[in-house]
């Protein structure tokens, strides 16, 4: 039995049972493929549950408030998924009466839809014969060939691609594009794969050779940056506090967060005060400055290190602009704060 007939008898008897297998509908594929780059299932699925439930059709997704997708969205993580997928949902409601395309070509033509997408959504709801590459099915194609090539190189998703379109069966795109994705899910995974049990230990050439653990190649390494965050919660007389948007490029745009000092290094309350001084949070009078951790918070993201902390500001009348804690709640926060607002609050 050939490479692809043996993955597709293997997926029909090992795939996982997962809401957006059981439908063609292209917006419920598009939403899950969204959430789940970089994402694994077991986190992404109560997301894609709790979307569907809020926005069962595209039209209900772009008629929402940003706010209130990123709100849903929380805890994800790579906000801008979020934000491209609520400007997508509009584009496909408004400009296209909320029918997605139906070919890989005209779905690329979407914002915030790029190859991996439209292949998805193509083969999964079309069935149209394309290949859908992603981390996966690098890992399974580099190890049973025994490709070399560096996966983080320019020519790579080239190569890949090609490879991949060679192995599709005809009139099984749909069957075979989720087979390889769910094998290197399951069964060939990144690390100790149980080469013993697999389907193709008799042909994987990585196998043969022993050098399953070196395969695929990612020359790559990711540079990661060191930051120190400190969180400014004010508390008036009448508990209210301050929030600010934050509206520059970089990590968690749009999303609320407390007033923020970025320093070089953890500060001591002191310096904390002097600062605060020079940048005139607000013009109450400080009464009191109190750390709310035993320890600082390390929040670790693809390319940066954030160690946050904390600190309680009690100032003297009432804050301008201030907000109470109910209204607090309801706002799209960073994963990180919102698990302090949830500890320390409620």
């Amino acid at each position: 039995m050939n490479f692809s007939k043996s993955l597709i008898l293997w997926y029909l008897q090992n795939k996982r049972d997962l809401p957006w297998r059981n439908t063609v509908n292209p917006y419920f594929i598009w939403l899950s493929e969204i959430m789940l780059q970089q994402t694994r299932v077991a986190q992404g699925l109560p997301y894609f549950l709790r979307f569907t439930d809020a926005f069962p059709t595209v039209f209900d997704l772009a008629n929402a408030s940003e706010e209130e997708v990123l709100k849903l969205w929380q805890g994800l993580g790579y906000y801008s998924r979020a934000r491209n997928l609520h400007k997508t949902a509009q584009q496909v409601a408004f400009e296209f009466n909320g029918e997605f395309p139906k070919s890989y070509a005209e779905l690329l033509k979407l914002k915030g839809i790029g190859e991996y997408t439209a292949a998805a959504i193509a083969s999964f709801s079309y069935n149209e014969s394309v290949p859908v590459v992603d981390g996966n099915v690098y890992r399974v194609l580099s190890r049973y060939f025994d490709v070399e090539t560096d996966i983080a190189s320019s020519g790579a998703k080239k190569e890949f691609i090609l490879l991949a379109a060679e192995l599709l069966p005809k009139g099984q795109a749909n069957l075979f594009n989720q087979a390889i994705m769910e094998f290197g899910a399951l069964q060939c995974t990144p690390k100790n794969p149980d080469c013993g049990n697999c389907i193709f230990n008799g042909s994987c050439a990585a196998l043969q050779k022993k050098k399953v653990a070196m395969l695929p190649v990612k020359s790559k390494k990711v540079k990661v940056r060191t930051r120190h965050f400190n969180y400014l919660v004010f508390a008036d007389e009448g508990e209210n506090t301050l929030l600010q948007k934050r509206t520059q490029k970089g990590i968690w745009h749009n999303l609320y967060e407390f007033p923020l000092l970025e320093t070089e290094s953890e500060l001591t309350e002191r310096e904390l005060l002097e600062l605060m001084q020079n940048q005139q949070f607000v013009t109450n009078q400080v009464l009191d400055i109190n750390w709310y951790n035993s320890e600082t918070t390390v929040h670790k993201l693809t390319h940066q290190h954030l160690n946050i902390n904390f600190w309680r500001i009690g100032v003297k009348g009432k804050l301008e602009n201030g907000i109470n804690w109910e209204s607090v709640k309801k706002m799209p926060f960073p994963i990180v704060i919102f698990n302090f607002i949830e500890k320390e609050r409620f």
